[in-house]
């Protein structure tokens, strides 16, 4: 199984970044125990970020050649109907994640370009946002391999 991490922008920045709200995890940390949790998954784990929403898209299509996406969107999240056409053009199997939950933030976060495309969405557990919708990803596509019906 091949699954692809995209970060949306200023993930580069966690660790300095509002550490009160983000936590003081920096995104090198984050990756590495993305990158051992798949390994003890029996996955291949292609981890990016990227600032620009163009990269974003580019990286989407990318990742149309694996099996699965773990994706936090971040600020474009709100914002993006880029993102959502690559995501809905590709088809990639996709899980959302947030390390907050722009649910209880402001306002213009209210708008969530993706969840209803998304296979399960992750949200407001910092690093463990991203590490339980891995393990999502990895199990629902495991479950789509025993029953191609789903």
């Amino acid at each position: 199984m091949r699954l692809t991490v995209l970060h949306g922008p200023n993930m580069n920045l966690l660790g300095q970044r509002e550490p009160e709200r983000y936590g003081s995890a920096t995104l090198a940390e984050l990756n590495q125990q993305l990158t051992d949790l798949a390994e003890a998954m029996g996955v291949a784990l292609r981890i990016e970020q990227h600032n620009y929403e163009g990269g974003l898209v580019e990286a989407v299509h990318r990742a149309a050649a694996g099996d699965g996406l773990l994706i936090n969107p971040a600020a474009y999240t709100h914002t993006s109907v880029a993102l959502r056409d690559a995501l809905l053009g590709t088809g990639i199997p996709t899980v959302e994640v947030h390390m907050t939950e722009p649910k209880t933030r402001e306002a213009f976060r209210q708008i969530n370009m993706i969840e209803d495309i998304a296979l399960a969405r992750f949200a407001g557990a910092g690093v463990a946002s991203y590490t339980e919708g891995l393990r999502k990803l990895v199990d629902l596509l495991r479950e789509r391999a025993k029953n191609p019906h789903l």
